[in-house]
């Protein structure tokens, strides 16, 4: 007669996962305090790329609120004679892909005055430009005082003066009751608003800014612009610059110049690159951090607990049983710290960024990071301590009790 097939029992996935939380919930201080050495570290990493992170957003939207990616064209200044751009001008260049916005004004060659008792050669160094309705959009410009030109008052006598051009006439507001009114040529216009300061475009800020139809009937406006405001996708921006001379003035592309892009925009790539640099360092001290509280508390609970190590195998525990027991132990209390950490650093970064009044932005990869992350160094801090548990035999483990 043969001897039984003794084989030894598998542990189900179920059965590990409780066997290995065992630990946890039989020493919940201990564990309460090792997963909150893990879920500071972890916090910490998310705290330290949120913030920055939120920063730089709020940075970002101020820079291209600017302008960052908006250029200028115009024909190139002192030829005789001079050049002048195409009336399409405007459409032409919206059909280049990159681009998102074009507006454009245009020189009068008149002078505005306060009113009819002034010197008329005197125009107080400001520029009457016709301009198209959507000119505000593009130049991301607003009204301080009234309001802008809308299809109506384009089409009639309406100004609106720049931040100085108002100033040098004497308008610091405008007056409740009766519109004010300037001269321009031998019209009187009505002032129906006034801009703040465009900070990248302090030309507009020295202009007087009519409607495009009105400007052609009251001022003899022959219909070319002078100026064009491009704005396109920030990527794309150089290639837009390479091709708009060709595209605005196909026939004499020499003879268009284009601004380069401003210096908001290579500030802005320079922040992006500087922050991107320090997520990555910080990061990489606060997960150090945390993989070494993991390890230093598996492989002092694996010699806490020899005598329980001795007695599962005198009754019969596998040496990989044990293993499995302490490993699931470690990733489910890292696994615990990382989802804590996570949810703390989380919390921390949207009140401090509220606080600020940033826009909250937490990186997804710190996000996915703070819990794949703790999993991982739980695996590695636990495989030491599983392997040093599972080589104790019951006597030597029993010899401690």
């Amino acid at each position: 007669m043969t001897a039984p097939d003794i084989r030894p029992v598998r542990l189900a996935p179920l059965d590990l996962l409780g066997l290995g939380l065992l630990g946890i919930r039989t020493r919940r201080l201990r564990a309460a305090l090792s997963a909150l050495g893990i879920s500071i570290g972890i916090a910490t990493m998310i705290v330290v790329t949120g913030i920055p992170a939120s920063s730089q957003a709020a940075l970002l939207r101020e820079l291209s609120a600017l302008g960052t990616n908006m250029l200028q064209v115009m024909p190139t200044p002192d030829q005789d004679p001079p050049a002048l751009l195409p009336e399409q001008a405007v459409p032409m260049v919206q059909r280049i892909g990159p681009v998102t916005q074009a507006s454009a004004v245009a020189n009068t060659h008149t002078l505005v005055r306060r009113n009819d008792r002034t010197d008329p050669k005197d125009g107080s160094g400001l520029t009457v430009l016709a301009s198209r309705l959507d000119l505000l959009d593009v130049i991301n410009a607003r009204v301080r005082d009234g309001a802008w030109l809308n299809p109506a008052t384009a089409k009639f006598p309406a100004v609106v003066l720049g931040s100085v051009a108002a100033d040098r006439l004497g308008f610091a507001s405008l007056p409740g009751g009766a519109a004010p009114q300037v001269m321009i040529g031998d019209t009187w216009f009505t002032v129906v608003g006034i801009l703040a300061t465009t900070p990248l475009s302090p030309d507009i800020d020295r202009s007087v800014l009519v409607g495009w139809e009105s400007a052609r009937t009251q001022l003899r406006f022959d219909g070319h612009p002078t100026v064009l405001y491009v704005r396109a996708e920030e990527s794309q921006l150089e290639a837009v610059r390479s091709v708009l001379p060709a595209t605005v003035y196909p026939e004499r592309p020499g003879q268009v110049v284009v601004s380069r892009p401003s210096d908001a925009l290579a500030a802005k790539r320079a922040t992006e690159n500087a922050f991107s640099s320090l997520f990555l360092a910080l990061a990489a001290v606060a997960l150090l951090v945390g993989g070494i509280g993991v390890a230093n508390t598996m492989v002092i609970s694996v010699l806490e607990r020899r005598s329980e190590i001795g007695l599962r195998r005198a009754l019969g525990a596998s040496r990989g049983q044990i293993r499995g027991q302490f490993l699931t132990e470690s990733v489910a209390l890292a696994g615990l710290g990382g989802l804590a950490g996570t949810a703390l650093g989380l919390l921390g970064t949207a009140a401090y960024a509220a606080y600020h009044g940033w826009p909250v932005i937490v990186p997804v990869t710190a996000a996915v990071a703070g819990v794949a992350g703790a999993v991982v160094v739980g695996i590695l801090a636990g495989v030491y301590p599983s392997i040093r548990a599972s080589r104790l035999t019951p006597t030597e483990a029993l010899a401690t009790v």
